[in-house]
Order: C-alpha cells, then structure tokens, then sequence
C-alpha cells in the first residue's frame, strides 16, 4: 500500500504538469474556415448574410433547438444589428452576435459574445466564383487557460462540421429559396 500511495504521489504532480506545460506549447489563437459554391450572385448571398434574421433561418443550430428564444436589436440588417439567443440544449447554449463591419457583396464581420464561454469573431468572405460565389465561414478565437487550449483541439472539427451543415442550408435558401429539411448528426 506504501508503494501505491508513493507512486501517486509522484505521478500526479508530473500528470498535472504535463497537463498544464503542454497546454502552453499548444497555440492560443484558433481559427476554423469552411467554404461552399454557391450558384447564386454576390449580392444574393450577402442579403442572407448580412442580416441576422435570415441567419437565424438557415444557421445550423436553428434546427438543433427549434424552441430556443431568440431576439434581435438594432438596425433591420448590417452594422450594430444584433441576437441574442437561449436555449436550454448545451450544443446551442446562449449568447449575443453583433454584426461589426459591413463590406455590401464581399464580407460581413460579427462580434460572438457567449457569456462565461468566451468570445469570438465571425466573418463571412464572398468572392465571385464564375456565375456564383465562393463564400468562406470563418470563426477566430482566443483559448486563454490550459484547459481551453486542449479544448482548442477539438474546436476545427466540432464547429466545423456545423459550418459546414450550415453552409449546405445557406446555399439551398440561396439557390433555391428554399431550406433543405434539417439533418442533424
């Protein structure tokens, strides 16, 4: 029994260090981008993305919760426009987006504030691709404490594959005006 407890009490102290120096060799800022053609004009895909209250349409976490409570504030689209959002389902969460700067047809930046979770930007590229536009959704984060930089991991697959759903919902409205049926994971 000795030897056990000696063996712990060596072990956890170097498994607690390994735990927090490496978290400090893994990188603060994270960033996650995910891409889709869209056959559909520059100006088509901004009116979807420049408004919060279409993005509350074809957002991958609308389908997620359909009952979470959602508000909006400030100008009908664009700059200083703003959600809030609440749900009691942990993949949704609460939160406020702010939409920060408004570049008509090319980019749409947002301010993410999720109370004790962080905060985060958003942005939106549309570069025109042919007759239709590439658009590029974006995440950039900062992961402070250790804990958050492991987390950091995982955070490009996770979020990720809901861009992507996203993504595949805001080409269907904007193609054809019409949201595909939800497919959750």
């Amino acid at each position: 029994m000795k030897r056990v407890v000696m063996w712990l009490t060596i072990l956890l102290p170097v498994l607690f260090a390994v735990f927090v120096g490496g978290a400090y060799v893994l990188p603060a800022d994270i960033s996650v981008r995910r891409s889709i053609v869209i056959d559909a004009p520059p100006a088509t895909v901004f009116a979807l993305v420049n408004d919060l209250k279409a993005f509350s349409h074809w957002s991958p976490w609308s389908t997620l919760d359909p009952k979470m409570t959602i508000a909006f504030a400030g100008p009908e689209a664009g700059v200083g426009q703003s959600m809030t959002w609440s749900s009691t389902n942990p993949d949704v969460g609460k939160g406020t987006q702010t939409i920060t700067a408004s570049d008509p047809d090319r980019r749409v930046s947002s301010a993410l504030d999720f109370g004790d979770m962080g905060r985060a930007a958003a942005v939106f590229d549309l570069v025109p691709d042919g007759a239709g536009t590439k658009v590029t959704w974006g995440l950039d984060t900062t992961m402070n404490s250790p804990f958050e930089r492991w987390l950091g991991l995982w955070l490009d697959e996770a979020i990720g594959a809901e861009y992507e759903r996203g993504l595949v919902r805001l080409k269907a409205l904007a193609e054809t005006g019409a949201l595909p049926p939800p497919s959750n994971p």
